[in-house]
């Protein structure tokens, strides 16, 4: 790893990539950033899911807070919401969560949240980085002797969380029959107390037998089939699904067919703007949202902004005029009045409310938005190619001819991602999916070609 934040955060096989001497020197890293040299006595929090390789980091990430002169306060498992919030309600001055970020459970991951609950400034991220890497790292660590900080615990993370969450809710759920899938995911330590105290019938989806499957989505519909399954053969009203770290949701209507990040937010915006609680009528989504969230945002009468890929970017463009719902097709919804992150229970949570309140069957709710056909197809360039296939005549020219095809029931995205190892992400929407698809392939095929891709 030569980079300890990504644009969502560090990641990387435990111990092998993502060493305990990293944990340890971003632990220390993290307690001078905040002391901003001055010898201030910081508390970090310390968040962590259940998987043993999160053990191993967070004793870690501990030794390195209390070497730089900070209390480390562990606060055991919890979903990665709750360690946002916790940094808040707590006052502590910053929170360091580790997770999982695979089935084998040594794959992990590392979040540092703000005083406020969110990611840190880049600038601060670019410090930490510094110290964490640079030449003559460890002695700007350096702390004088006997200057040391305490390990704290805190006995309670997980059941004030779950409060927290009920009382946002303020719902009702009895009657509910609810179907939760918390395989591998965080939200397993809190989800089903949660739901069962704010009134559902839960059942828990067993654990796989396939380890391979334990990856719940990466938040794609071909994951969710087991939950699919189990819901119909269950009879239940809905089922949730949540990701590794806690912070998204998709959902499962009561004849087992997906409703992803676009239909939750259709329903979500729908509901606020009739209480009279969706800011300016507008909602935030990236560019992957589909046509038919934007199409029904138009009939509602909600305007919708979009913002670069990534919920941090949907985030900030939320605070520049506090608008207050705003997420990604992936599942990840904000409701910035209530939370600085995604938080999947919350969201699993008012999507029941909503259903209860309206009497409507999930089914009945999404289907006020019409979906069209999405084809998307990431295509890898070589590095020398990056930018430069912007300008070239034969891939513009495709897309071009294709969009005049399409016209106004359709729609083209082709961006570039992947920063060391570039790919261009081809996504082409319309009403007919042979049409589509064809399109998608061609361009595709087309931009391979020409940026020459690599073969290994």
């Amino acid at each position: 790893m030569s980079k300890l934040f990504g644009t969502d955060s560090a990641k990387g096989n435990t111990v092998a990539d993502l060493t305990c001497e990293i944990a340890m020197q971003a632990g220390r890293a993290s307690a001078a950033v905040l002391s901003c040299g001055d010898g201030k006595k910081s508390k970090i929090l310390i968040g962590k899911d259940g998987k043993l390789s999160s053990d191993i980091l967070e004793a870690a990430v501990c030794a390195g807070i209390c070497s730089a002169g900070a209390d480390a306060e562990g606060l055991g498992p919890v979903p990665a919401p709750a360690a946002a919030w916790l940094t808040k309600v707590l006052d502590a001055d910053a929170c360091i969560m580790i997770s999982s970020t695979g089935p084998d459970g040594n794959s992990s991951g590392i979040r540092i949240y703000s005083p406020d609950g969110r990611r840190f400034p880049k600038e601060m991220e670019d410090q930490i980085e510094e110290l964490v890497f640079g030449v003559g790292a460890n002695s700007a660590l350096a702390r004088p002797r006997g200057e040391m900080g305490r390990m704290l615990r805190s006995d309670d993370a997980a059941e004030r969380y779950i409060e927290h969450i009920k009382e946002l809710a303020a719902a009702n759920l009895s009657g509910l029959r609810v179907a939760l899938d918390c395989s591998g995911s965080c939200a397993a330590v809190t989800a089903e107390r949660l739901f069962t105290e704010l009134g559902a019938d839960v059942l828990m989806l067993p654990e796989p037998d396939d380890e391979i499957e334990q990856d719940v989505f990466r938040l794609a519909s071909t994951k969710l089939e087991r939950l699919m399954d189990f819901v119909t053969a269950n009879v239940c009203d809905c089922g949730l699904a949540f990701d590794s770290e806690g912070f998204c949701c998709l959902a499962v209507d009561e004849n087992g067919k997906l409703a992803d990040g676009d239909s939750l937010l259709a329903v979500f915006a729908k509901d606020l703007k009739e209480k009279g609680d969706l800011r300016d009528d507008t909602i935030v989504v990236n560019y992957m949202s589909g046509l038919g969230l934007f199409n029904f945002a138009r009939d509602n009468g909600i305007r919708v902004l979009t913002s670069g890929t990534g919920d941090r970017y949907v985030l900030d463009r939320m605070l520049e005029e506090e608008f207050s719902l705003g997420g990604e097709k992936s599942g990840h919804i904000i409701f910035l009045k209530d939370s600085s992150v995604g938080d999947g229970q919350l969201c699993g949570a008012r999507l029941l409310g909503i259903m209860k309140n309206t009497g409507k069957k999930l089914s009945e709710l999404t289907g006020e938005m019409n979906r069209l056909p999405q084809v998307l197809i990431n295509v890898r360039i070589s590095p020398r190619q990056k930018e430069i296939w912007k300008n070239n005549r034969v891939i513009t020219g495709l897309i071009k001819d294709n969009e005049d095809k399409l016209g106004s029931a359709g729609r083209i995205v082709v961006r570039e991602a992947g920063g060391a190892e570039p790919f261009i992400r081809v996504l082409v929407e319309g009403p007919d999916f042979a049409v589509i698809n064809d399109m998608a392939m061609e361009i595709a095929q087309t931009v391979k070609s020409e940026c020459r891709i690599s073969k290994n």
